[in-house]
């Protein structure tokens, strides 16, 4: 073999060798990298339709580039119910748990499907005090099993024209239940097309019933429920005078409460905060009539501080079958904490955490009321959860509808119907 034979054979080995270690060193590079990423499931529901779940994951991972975060969607309607189905089928894919509503809770956390939250808040310092008193009101025999990420609470939308037109006071941010009243009954006017009613009452039970849970003596749950007479006497009566619009006649007609507010028929509305952001969509869209308006905080019993309001809560847990605890508790803080909070509120929603910087982005959202009461309106001092941790909650949910409807439609008196209520609901609770 001629010299220059050898060299290109040498060379030619050389190369491959070359090419050999450099693939096995990129290959020993890259394995390392992808076993140090950590991938989560997050089960929600409607991906397509919620603006802050991108931007919760977005900075989540930005601040965590070795943590990816995937979401499954187990829709809307049946959530909490396919989610116990695939939790309790052993699923350990599934990380982080959306908890959509109370009944559903309690039933994962009776299954063991939950993880108990207690030792990580205290070990990582997450403070409970930041959620208005929610976490109490969910917490099982002490132990927290879900932190709450959203929260919508029940405030009084007003019509400043109307107030205008009226020559009356707009609403104070401090209101007891007589005072709403003799305000509902200075601002009901005219008659026919042009009538405007001082108030309005949506046919849910809650814009009625909970008033009387403000003062945090009572719960819906408790099987004795004298303690709602003064308010729906307050309600019957504004009905019996045209205060406000009849509850049968809404019924029937199936009157949703935004269309009345909409084209100027009300001056005061209980409702929950959801409808902020929908009414600045449909006034900027010119859907709307009522193009001026503020909100108050909602009025509340003698004795009981400014701020007492009824709540929802949209809580995060960690599944007890995830192999990923520890990373899925560290998103759960971050998502539930006030950085998160921040995130949510500017897409126009509402956090759970409702401090002074979460506040101002929705005080500051276009279309929102630029007066400061209307701002203050949004501090929450204590929320009342609508329906109570109860293992029969759902149960004592459809007494409580059947016989609200009664009483509203006049056909049980308000002392029949509460004491109707009490026996029924006392039969489930004692069963």
């Amino acid at each position: 073999m001629s010299i220059a034979k050898k060299v290109i054979g040498f060379s030619l080995i050389l190369s491959l060798a070359v090419c050999s270690v450099f693939a096995n060193g990129a290959t020993e590079t890259a394995a390392p990298a992808a076993s140090s990423t950590t991938t989560l499931k997050w089960a929600l529901w409607d991906i397509t339709s919620t603006t802050y779940y991108e931007p919760l994951i977005k900075a989540y991972e930005a601040a965590h580039p070795n943590v990816k975060i995937e979401m499954l969607d187990l829709g809307s309607a049946d959530f909490m119910t396919m989610l116990q189905t695939q939790l309790s089928g052993g699923d350990s894919s599934i990380d982080v748990v959306t908890i959509k509503d109370i009944p559903g809770y309690n039933n994962l956390v009776k299954k063991n499907l939950l993880m108990n939250l207690n030792d990580k808040i205290a070990s990582q310092g997450v403070d409970t005090s930041l959620y208005g008193g929610t976490t109490d009101q969910i917490a099982i025999d002490g132990n927290l099993y879900g932190i709450p990420f959203r929260s919508d609470f029940w405030i009084i939308y007003y019509n400043k024209g109307l107030f205008d037109k009226a020559g009356v006071a707009y609403p104070t941010n401090d209101m007891t239940f007589a005072q709403y009243d003799a305000l509902a009954r200075k601002m009901t006017s005219g008659s026919g097309a042009n009538k405007v009613y001082g108030a309005h009452y949506h046919t849910w039970r809650s814009a009625v019933q909970l008033f009387g849970i403000l003062d945090g003596k009572h719960t819906i749950v408790d099987g004795d429920y004298a303690f709602l007479k003064p308010y729906y006497e307050m309600v019957l009566n504004e009905q019996k005078d045209g205060i406000c619009q009849n509850y049968a006649t809404l019924k029937t007609s199936s009157t949703h409460y935004s269309g009345v507010f909409y084209n100027n028929s009300v001056a005061m509305m209980n409702m929950g905060s959801w409808f902020i952001s929908t009414l600045i969509d449909k006034i900027d869209k010119g859907e709307a009539d009522c193009k001026d308006w503020g909100i108050a905080k909602y009025p509340h019993a003698v004795g009981v501080p400014s701020g007492t309001t009824l709540a929802t809560i949209t809580s995060l847990g960690v599944s007890n079958a995830s192999k990923k605890k520890d990373v899925a508790f560290d998103f759960v803080k971050f998502v539930t904490g006030p950085e998160g909070a921040q995130i949510i509120a500017k897409t126009g929603t509402i956090p759970a955490i409702k401090n002074d910087e979460v506040i101002k982005i929705i005080a500051s959202k276009p279309g929102f009321p630029t007066d400061k009461e209307s701002a203050e309106a949004l501090q929450v001092t204590k929320g009342y959860l609508e329906m109570p941790l109860n293992e029969k909650s759902a149960e004592i949910e459809v007494i409580l509808n059947q016989v609200h409807d009664e009483i509203m439609t006049n056909n049980i008196s308000i002392d029949a119907g509460l004491e109707k209520m009490s026996t029924q609901v006392k039969k489930i609770l004692n069963k």
